[in-house]
């Protein structure tokens, strides 16, 4: 995002969703952009900085930084901003702080070795279907895994 655009999101106001709104609305926009093994942790009373935190993995580094991209723009058009994005321009891993939301997207080889769910293993986890939200369908690759 142009340092332009960036200076006119911050005079435009912003748009506040409860932290649950904001995680399912950025789970939704993450499936819709087909990533997989979508986790998301209710770490409320766990966590001093976030309320939900996804992990998610996608396909290769270009898809990393698509979806993550993707994400941004589109909560952008809904005057939410981040805190924070890194990692972008390499596409292993790249972290979306929201505030309330954290999201982690990761290429699928460098989650396993991070293991950011194992950080949160005494935390909620919220299956995406649990809060209504479609996924996609699956592809060829998928069923022959």
């Amino acid at each position: 995002m142009s340092s332009r655009v960036k200076r006119e999101a911050l005079a435009t106001k912003k748009t506040v969703l409860k932290p649950e709104d904001l995680a399912r609305l950025m789970a939704q926009l993450a499936l819709n952009k087909k990533v997989h093994d979508l986790v998301i942790i209710d770490v409320r009373g766990l966590s001093s900085y976030a309320d939900f935190i996804l992990v998610a993995s996608a396909r290769s580094a270009r898809h990393v930084q698509g979806v993550a991209d993707y994400l941004e723009e589109e909560l952008y058009r809904e005057n939410i901003t981040p805190l924070g994005i890194e990692g972008t321009d390499e596409g292993q891993w790249v972290l979306m702080d929201y505030g309330d939301v954290v999201f982690h997207l990761f290429f699928e080889p460098v989650r396993e070795f991070y293991d950011i769910e194992g950080l949160w293993m005494d935390a909620t986890r919220i299956k995406p279907e649990d809060w209504g939200l479609v996924l996609p369908e699956p592809t060829e690759e998928d069923e022959n895994k």
